[in-house]
This record gives structure tokens, C-alpha cells and sequence, in this order.
């Protein structure tokens, strides 16, 4: 359960170490990755477990919050669709408070804090206000999510370059959809699931095949992970019938139609099934 925002403050108090002088703090501005706890660095698990007090977003998973020791405050200042549960100005100021009260803070997000995590604009604060601060770089969702679905962002001959894209807006997407549609480059969209239907009018209108693979992925790297796939002409439909919910990533272009091929499943039955002729631990 996330903790209310509410008893941020009065918990707070609870995280103050008692020191006989008061010594300057630090911020470690952390990337959890995508999901899965393995794929956290060594470096972000260091500051997990040094932090007097930790503060995540909506994106840091189950299995990683496990991690957090459980005798340090963990509070949610995670963002969703239509709710944030604290401005993000007040949280700049509460990194700041902080580490002026001589915390070791650790800001934990998802994906890398520099890839649409608004890191850094935390950064930029904290160095106005001369802030020690410190990135933890994190493994982001385009590379987390593809690779775990077994879709390369970039292969020989399909595709020589990947941009990333951020779906969110608050009313419509304002981008270059001519040049998006003539990169040839595979397109991921963060963010992107509720304007499905702009995402895939605005491509295929400036030009981009409306045959182009596409492949939404749900909850990547995580257990409950799910691929669903289809051309970038029925991508809304496709979101609608299959029920997809976020967090999803959107990919778009030629490497998706690789999955397949890629799926370990009848090479590892073809192993298995002659496993003492051809023994993986020789």
C-alpha cells in the first residue's frame, strides 16, 4: 500500500537521525528500472539501503519496495493519470528540507530519473540550492521492456536507430509526426496508452506504413508481464480489445515482426528434450 501523502510530514520526524551536530545531507536521485528487482543496479541497491529516508513513485514495483529496509520511512510521491499525491514544486522543496536536516535521501524512480522521470528538474533544484546530489543512472522501459519481449530496439537491415517518445499531454500530442514517420527508426512511446488512437491516426496520416508491426507491452519486466501485438492502423483497437492498462509501453516498426523468431521456447524444448547429449553445465 502506498502511504498516504497526507502523513508525509508527521512521519518525517520519525526519520531524523539524532546527531550531536547537524552535518549537510545528500540526495541520491535513484533509477529502479522497469520492474524487476534483479535489474537494479548495484549502486541504486547501496542507496536503497544507506538512506535514512526513501521517497518513490507510482512506477517502483512490489518486488523492489521489498527491498527498502524496514526500519526506514518509505514514502509515495508517485504520479498516475489525473492525481498527483504531492505537487511536484512541494517535492523539489522536500528533498531539499531534507537534506538541509541531514538526511541521506534516496528519490527513488522508475526507469533511469533522466529518461521522462523529471529528474532533472529535482536536480536543477538541488543544485540551486547547493544540495549534494548524486544520479543513479537506471535501466529505462524502451530497453527493459523491449528486450524482455524479445524485440531488439536495433537490428542489421531493419532498423538503424530507436527515439524514444513521450505519449502523455494534457490535451493532444504536439509533435513532429512527419519526421517520426520518416526516421525509419523504431519509435517507443512512453506514456502512450490512452492516446493510442493519436498515436496511430498521427503516423499513419504523415506517411508511415499503416501495415507497420506494433507491440504494446503491460507491466514489463515484472511477473505479470504481457505482450500483445498487431500493425500500427489498429493500434487503438487493439488497446480497447485487449483490455490494456498502464503501465504499457508502445513499440513501433519492423523489430517487432523479430519477436517471434527470437522466443526461446523450441530451442529450449529441443535442449531439453536431448539434455544428456548436449549438457548446458559442461
Amino acid at each position: 500500500m502506498h502511504q498516504q501523502p497526507t502523513a508525509i510530514h508527521c512521519s518525517l520526524t520519525k526519520a531524523r537521525p539524532q546527531r550531536q551536530a547537524l552535518a549537510p545531507g545528500k540526495v541520491w536521485l535513484v533509477g529502479a528500472g522497469p520492474g524487476d528487482a534483479d535489474l537494479l543496479t548495484v549502486k541504486a541497491l547501496r542507496a536503497i539501503e544507506q538512506a535514512d529516508i526513501i521517497f518513490y513513485d507510482q512506477l517502483v514495483s512490489a518486488e523492489i519496495r521489498a527491498l527498502f529496509p524496514k526500519g526506514t520511512p518509505a514514502l509515495y510521491v508517485g504520479k498516475s493519470k489525473n492525481h498527483h499525491s504531492i505537487p511536484q514544486d512541494d517535492l523539489n522543496q522536500l528533498l531539499v528540507d531534507q537534506a538541509r536536516a541531514g538526511l541521506t535521501v534516496c528519490r527513488i524512480k522508475g526507469g533511469d530519473p533522466f529518461v521522462f522521470g523529471r529528474g532533472g528538474e529535482e536536480l536543477l533544484t538541488l543544485r540551486e540550492a547547493q544540495i549534494d546530489a548524486e544520479v543513479i543512472p537506471g535501466i529505462t522501459a524502451a530497453s527493459g521492456c523491449a528486450t524482455y519481449a524479445g524485440i531488439p530496439l536495433t537490428h542489421r537491415g531493419v532498423s538503424q536507430g530507436c527515439t524514444l517518445v513521450t505519449g502523455h499531454a494534457e490535451k493532444s500530442l504536439d509533435l513532429n509526426w512527419q519526421a517520426l514517420a520518416g526516421l525509419n527508426h523504431t519509435l517507443v512511446f512512453y506514456m502512450g496508452v490512452t492516446k493510442a488512437g493519436n498515436i496511430s491516426t498521427n503516423l499513419v496520416n504523415a506517411g508511415l506504413n499503416p501495415g507497420t508491426p506494433v507491440a504494446v507491452v503491460e507491466n514489463g519486466c515484472r511477473k505479470n508481464q504481457r505482450v500483445v501485438t498487431g500493425r500500427i492502423d489498429t493500434l487503438a483497437q487493439l488497446v480497447i480489445d485487449e483490455a490494456v492498462q498502464s503501465p504499457a509501453l508502445i513499440i513501433v516498426g519492423e523489430v517487432v515482426s523479430l519477436a517471434e523468431q527470437l522466443q526461446p521456447t523450441d530451442w529450449l524444448a529441443f535442449v531439453q528434450s536431448d539434455a544428456p547429449a548436449h549438457s548446458l553445465s559442461a
